[in-house]
């Protein structure tokens, strides 16, 4: 059996292993608030709510307004997977059209509050965000002040590692000794869920061993002959020409980001070196890679950086505050990994067996 190790992926800023610190001493020290492209439009057969929860996941949320309504759980909209130890708001949307509305001040729910009700025209659909806003408190610093510093000016000039973080992959990285099982047996699972998480972990981490070699060859941040490069903002991508002159000045202002494979079907997008380099890194998982192309993915490409915005920090006492939005799809555990050894006081909890996910 393989050994899943996320500490074997490579940090890009060495630093990071001079300082240590912990995270989610309480739940208010991990706080998401949840950013949609648009805003409710005021009208149709859709009550939507921004829900402010603490101590509880985004399904069992789903459920309890579900039932609160009187409707099925397919009747219940959200964008993204919040995790329980945190205080996150986020958006759900509830199809009342053709029912009696229920009176929603009326609403309980362990750690939960309605924060903002107003009315949509069509169910929120997972995947349609913008983002997130992140609040964390890191305790008990360990290492220079000057280091935390350095490191922290270094993130906001240079971001990070764009990697999928630890809990994509599930407990205990369960989801990739299931996806082992999968592709070296044949057995796939029966259920439509339980394969999609597993497909998604497997996907994942093919996609970090690339982002680490990257960071081993020293260009993740750089233009590798062959690249393809993402529009910062946007899933549009491009094969950009050798001469092109301004790739370089691109690169450094984050309007576009070289990228990794996101594997499935077809012939990969990269070229020349980027292509060599990339098969480099997956050589030893070939049968990962047709697992994935029998299961009907396709190619797709997810840049291997990522830029925190509108940073800022102070430090009092020995804890960090610690502000900034990431890009939907981009972990906040990312950011923190390039600042220092993070322990997450919350993981006890996961691995006895209770936990959630993070968008």
């Amino acid at each position: 059996m393989t050994d899943f190790d996320f500490n074997m992926l490579l940090r890009a800023n060495p630093d990071a292993a001079n300082c240590a610190a912990t995270i989610r001493q309480q739940a208010e020290h991990f706080q998401v608030d949840e950013q949609l492209p648009f805003s409710p439009s005021g009208e149709g057969g859709h009550v939507m709510l921004q829900i402010r929860k603490t101590g509880s996941n985004t399904d069992w949320i789903a459920q309890q307004l579900a039932k609160f309504a009187g409707v099925d759980e397919v009747a219940i909209g959200y964008a993204g997977l919040k995790d329980r130890h945190a205080v996150t708001t986020q958006w759900f949307t509830v199809k009342v059209e053709g029912i009696e509305e229920p009176d929603w001040s009326q609403f309980e729910a362990d750690g939960c509050e309605i924060v903002t009700l107003s009315r949509h025209n069509k169910k929120l659909k997972r995947g349609v965000l913008s983002g997130n806003h992140f609040q964390l408190v890191l305790t008990n610093l360990q290492g220079e002040q000057a280091v935390w510093e350095q490191s922290l000016e270094r993130i906001a000039a240079e971001g990070v590692p764009n990697y999928f973080a630890e809990q994509r992959f599930g407990r205990q990285m369960a989801n990739l000794a299931k996806a082992e099982a999968w592709f070296s047996t044949g057995r796939k699972p029966k259920k439509r869920q339980q394969k999609s998480m597993i497909l998604s972990a497997a996907r994942s981490w093919l996609f970090n061993q690339c982002v680490s070699a990257r960071i081993e060859h020293n260009n993740w941040q750089h233009w590798l002959q062959g690249d393809v490069m993402q529009l910062n903002g946007t899933g549009s991508v491009f094969v950009p020409e050798p001469d092109e002159a301004d790739i370089a000045a691109r690169l450094a202002s984050f309007d576009i980001h070289p990228t990794g494979p996101l594997w499935g079907r077809g012939r990969p997008m990269c070229q020349a070196d980027c292509l060599a380099t990339e098969q480099a890194a997956l050589a030893e998982w070939q049968s990962w890679q047709q697992g994935l192309e029998q299961a009907g993915l396709k190619q797709e490409r997810r840049a291997l950086r990522v830029r925190p915005e509108v940073m800022s920090w102070e430090f009092e006492e020995n804890s960090l505050c610690l502000r900034f939005f990431l890009p939907a799809g981009s972990y906040a555990t990312a950011v923190m990994r390039e600042l220092a050894e993070v322990t997450d006081l919350s993981q006890t909890e996961r691995n006895s067996g209770e936990g959630g996910v993070s968008d």
